[in-house]
């Protein structure tokens, strides 16, 4: 490779992580969330671990695949933004106000009757009483988090992920505190232990609180000025605008839905196996989550200055930001995943001292790092291709890879109907070699059309 071919991906990289470690570190501070009721309810209740790993399995399907639709704002923006049409960018974050709240009201309906998901998660009575509370608590919060996705994704469109990260990281000091004191029943003040209960209530006051934020922020910041986002209040909804959020935001809100339904649905199926198999499979769910962050902080780095560079009609820096994003982020992943293999011992531990969840997360944690890998590639890719508003492409391939290999596939190995899976593939380890199959060849079909799209694309108009 030539000095000059060097120094322009070492500019790249460079301008990448300086978009990417904000993300970083608030999409961290937002899977802490899990990890906090997570390791409180490891010491507190098994049985409300067991309840929290399915309750989120429900929820992360319902909210993550409308929060994908809410989404589509952020290549919108993005071109425009490079574009320079900033008061066209503002508009648009109106009209993704009228729909994260349109979208609020058939995802909360959901939470609030989930017997979908306790058909397939066939839990006892007892406990089939604690997912429905956590969900109908949760249904609350649902609004406030699909607002602040609005608001998280127009300012990641507009290279501001720093005034995202702040509200995210302060969410996460309130949450940490909420939750200890709502799940045990602590000090200062006398309540009952709610356990998996008390963790949906910290989530639905820090989730408003941070709604109203972003609504002090937008309002009172000299930055967003050039956008007019005030006058006499929301925008009336715009039909051609909603339009174009939606022809983008319905397939990147399926193919989110499908590659978190494909994962979380994991959980439903493994409650069957037991309260232990399930606890087990949370720790290394919420470990992978929190390994996941780092890709997608590249990821989204990665598609926000190529949907700029989109839309200034500067294809050749779109394509080159596209290959060192896509490069950097596959080189972190496979060495995040060999660290997290030769520690998962001791990091198991962390999660918890019951010896038949430990025995029952450590196979599993075998199969994190290959997982870990492809799951990082394939973000990369999809999220490259968003950066050209194309999404349903991708959509087929995940539905084909991550339910039908992934999902589909783990049912077999897991349970084995036919009779002919190894011994070492029943039960939870089936779906993550399943799992981890479908996300290989979603990483293959994704780059592949990466490749075309890059090689014959003209740039693409910087138009709602």
């Amino acid at each position: 490779m030539s000095r000059g071919l060097l120094h322009g991906a070492a500019r790249n990289v460079a301008r990448i992580g300086e978009l990417a470690w904000p993300l970083f570190i608030g999409q961290i501070s937002v899977v802490a969330f899990a990890t906090v009721d997570t390791l409180l309810l490891g010491r507190h209740s098994a049985a409300d671990l067991a309840a929290l790993s399915v309750g989120t399995a429900a929820y992360i399907t319902v909210f993550i695949g409308l929060m994908g639709v809410v989404l589509a704002l952020s290549p919108i923006v993005g071109q425009l933004y490079g574009a320079g049409q900033n008061e066209q960018a503002g508009r648009q974050l109106h009209q993704a106000v009228w729909l994260a709240l349109a979208l609020s009201v058939i995802g909360s309906a959901v939470l609030l009757f989930p017997q979908p998901f306790m058909t397939l998660a066939r839990m006892s009575a007892e406990q089939e009483a604690r997912v429905r509370a956590y969900l109908a608590v949760l249904a609350i919060s649902l609004p406030a988090s699909l607002l602040f996705s609005a608001y998280r994704g127009f300012n990641n469109a507009l290279s501001r992920p720093k005034a995202v990260m702040a509200l995210q990281v302060g969410g996460l000091a309130l949450k940490v505190p909420l939750s200890a004191w709502l799940i045990t029943g602590i000090a200062p003040l006398e309540v009952p232990a709610l356990g998996v209960v008390g963790c949906a209530i910290a989530t639905a006051i820090v989730m408003w609180a941070q709604a109203l934020a972003a609504w002090v922020v937008l309002r009172r910041s000299s930055f967003y000025a050039p956008f007019h986002l005030w006058g006499r209040g929301l925008h009336a909804p715009d039909a051609q605008a909603l339009w174009a959020q939606l022809r983008l935001g319905v397939p990147m809100g399926f193919s989110i839905l499908i590659e978190v339904s494909g994962f979380a649905l994991m959980a439903v199926f493994i409650a069957r196996l037991g309260t232990h198999a399930v606890a087990g499979h949370q720790i290394a769910a919420n470990l992978v989550s929190l390994m996941f962050m780092l890709p997608m902080a590249l990821a989204i780095a990665t598609s926000t200055l190529v949907a700029q560079r989109i839309g200034a009609r500067d294809l050749p820096d779109a394509r080159a930001l596209a290959r060192h994003g896509i490069g950097l982020g596959v080189l972190v992943a496979a060495a995040l995943g060999s660290l997290v293999y030769l520690g998962r011992g001791g990091i198991v531990r962390l999660y918890t001292q019951d010896l038949q969840v430990i025995a029952a997360a450590l196979p599993l944690l075998a199969w994190v790092a290959l997982f870990h890998l492809f799951d990082a590639t394939q973000t990369m890719a999809a999220f490259v291709l968003r950066a050209h508003r194309i999404a349903t492409a991708p959509m087929f391939i995940f539905a084909a890879s991550l339910w039908g290999v992934g999902l589909g596939g783990g049912y077999v190995l897991a349970f084995d109907p036919p009779a002919i899976a190894p011994a070492a593939l029943h039960g939870a380890p089936g779906y993550w070699a399943a799992s981890t199959a479908g996300l290989t060849l979603a990483a293959a079909l994704l780059l592949a059309v990466l490749w075309r799209v890059m090689r014959a694309r003209p740039p693409a108009p910087a138009s709602a």
